[in-house]
């Protein structure tokens, strides 16, 4: 399995309450379309944890999306279906800034 985990900040103009209802109820059936798309996860931000021995990262976001893949080239194949540039399309309506990773889990307990 591999996949992606996207950090997600709302648009300019857009408050967190709106931007997590376009996600929920907009954004997320989309996904069920993408050809490949194994499991997408809403990770919906509720509080702030932080340390005071190590310092936080300057970072706001709304929430973090995962979509899992079989391997790289079952998300690359997707990527290039209609059903994923549907997905980003409308993404870049509610979405302002994002960083994207592709990572490949490595379980430690579970």
């Amino acid at each position: 399995m591999i996949k992606t985990i996207g950090l997600l900040a709302r648009k300019p103009g857009w408050t967190h309450e709106q931007f997590m209802k376009h996600w929920v109820e907009v954004h997320a059936p989309l996904a069920h379309a993408v050809p490949g798309l194994r499991r997408y996860v809403q990770n919906h931000i509720r509080d702030e944890r932080t340390r005071a021995d190590i310092e936080a990262l300057q970072v706001e976001i709304d929430g973090v999306a995962e979509l899992w893949f079989d391997d790289r080239a079952a998300l690359k194949a997707a990527a290039r279906t209609p059903e994923m540039q549907a997905l980003h399309a409308d993404g870049a309506i509610f979405i302002g800034r994002i960083r994207s990773y592709v990572v490949e889990e490595m379980t430690i307990i579970g």
